[in-house]
Parts: structure tokens; sequence; C-alpha cells
């Protein structure tokens, strides 16, 4: 059997910077007690929304050693270890499992890309050289890659690979890969605006943006569903789609990172080339972070 690594809200954490763009590990903490007080179910650091593509790789290890001590295992820590270089994978993989992480989140080849074969072998050497369960990161739009239903049939034959955070946005493909792949193959939205269409596909929950501004709220979304409060569940998530809506409305995370700096959070800029989201997109997060009161 394979094991899950979480259940519900998995917060894809920012990566706060100060002033001169180097890592703020005191702001870090403070994202972290904030996440662990609002009830969030696990908490994944150095992917996508935590900038990993200008990390270096001593400020990777420095963010996810920091993130396991702060947690101090009162909930699961994943750290996005993914490369298009299948050698620099294994080698972060191998760090972040001394550092002492619950799982693995391993994204797709980007720029240089692969075949569907290509996908089966990298993914494979690098669950391989680890002990640690790993998660598949599905997003084509950011690298050009999209794992087919089928790919992911052979993948979850992988023992320690043990599901999927898809975000191509195609619901159709994602129902496809839960009716190929055993059961205990955990689904996780890889979008927000896909929570409750995914758990409705059997999936586990998401690993989400907006939980760094609503940890409680996505939290509630998927236990309720999971215990059978179905309604009670739809209304919470229609009720926060025009925020998923907003938080993509300029590049992931320029708008999640205002929006907290909003919030009182000083986790700083983005790192070039990413930059401030645009005034539209600002007026538009300020105007619901005030109507819902955050």
């Amino acid at each position: 059997m394979k094991s899950c690594v979480f259940t519900g809200s998995c917060v894809a954490l920012v990566t706060p910077m100060k002033k001169d763009r180097k890592l703020d590990l005191d702001v870090l903490d403070q994202l972290i007690d904030f996440q662990l007080q609002a009830g969030t179910d696990a908490i994944l650091v150095c992917a996508t929304t935590g900038e990993a593509p200008t990390l270096t790789p001593t400020e990777h290890l420095r963010v996810i050693g920091r993130t396991v001590t702060r947690v101090a295992g009162r909930i699961p820590v994943l750290a996005g270890t993914g490369s298009n270089d299948t050698r620099h994978a294994i080698q972060q993989s191998k760090q972040a499992e001394k550092l002492g992480v619950n799982g693995l989140l391993l994204v797709t080849p980007y720029y240089n890309k692969t075949s569907q074969a290509g996908l089966i072998q990298h993914f494979t050497a690098i669950a391989q050289s680890v002990s640690l369960p790993v998660i598949l990161y599905n997003v084509p739009g950011r690298t050009g890659v999209n794992i087919q239903p089928e790919t992911y049939a052979q993948l979850a034959k992988i023992p320690n690979v043990v599901g999927t955070k898809e975000a191509n946005g195609d619901l159709a493909a994602a129902a496809k890969t839960r009716r190929l792949c055993p059961e205990e193959f955990s689904l996780y939205s890889g979008n927000d605006a896909d929570t409750l269409p995914m758990l409705a596909l059997g999936g586990r929950g998401v690993i989400s943006v907006a939980a760094n501004l609503i940890p409680q709220v996505m939290h509630r979304i998927c236990s309720l569903w999971q215990q059978g409060e179905t309604e009670q569940s739809q209304k919470l998530y229609l009720k926060q789609g025009e925020l998923f809506e907003a938080l993509f409305e300029d590049v992931n995370p320029m708008p999640v990172k205002w929006a907290l700096r909003e919030m009182g959070f000083a986790v700083g800029q983005c790192r070039a080339p990413l930059t401030v989201p645009a005034q539209a997109c600002r007026e538009h997060l300020k105007q619901l972070l005030q109507q819902n009161g955050i």
C-alpha cells in the first residue's frame, strides 16, 4: 500500500524576502505559525509559489531545514526538489530527505522537456534515489510537458510515487487518471479553482496558493467534503471563487505576495524577473481582502 502524505489543504508557501531580496527566515517562521494556528493540513516549500527557480541550492536547504525545525512534526512538510536535470533533482531530493521532510514534490522537466518515456525514466530515477513518498507535479502551462493518464498508470507502479499535484486544468484527463491508477494513488488539485471538482473525482485535497491567505477556509472546504457535508463544502468553495481568480490575474506568486503584505506580513517583493502585480490586480485583491475581513 502507498502512504498518503496528507489529506486536505496543503499550503504552497511563499518564500519571504528582505528589501535586498535575501531570505527572511524570521518572517518564514511567522508564516509557518500562522498556518499551524489556522489548521492547515500540510506545508509545501520551495515550489512555484515559493519562487524555487530563483533560490540557490543553499537557499533551498535553508528554507527546508528551517521549516522542518519550526513545524516540529506537527503536520507534514513537503519540499519541491524537481528539476529539468535528473541528476540535480536526485541530489536535491537526497538532501531534503536528510533534513527530515515528509515527502517530495517533483515537477515535470521544463525547457528541455521530454517524452512520456523520458518522464517515466526521470521520475523513476529520482524516486529510487530516496525512501520518501513522492508526489508528481504536472503544470504544463509552466513546463511545456503534460503527464498523460497512461503515463500516470505506469508511474503509479513505483512504490514510493504516491500521487500527483494536477495543474493542467483538464478534468476529463484527471478522471481518466483516477480510473487508470490504483485507489491509493492520491490525486491533489494544483489549482485552487479546481479544488471541489477534484474532490468530486476522488481527490484527497489541494496544494493551494490561496491557503497563504485563507488557510482555515481551504482546510474547511476539504474537510467538509470528506465528512460528507458536500453542500456546505460547495457553498464555501463558491464563495471564494473570485479570490481564486484574482490570485491568478497576474503571474503567481506576485499577487499572493502582495496580498500577504497587505495583511501585515513582511514577505517582501518577488525576485526578478518577477515584479509587483498590475494595478488592476492589486485593486481587485484589496477589495476582496476587505470584503472578506482578511
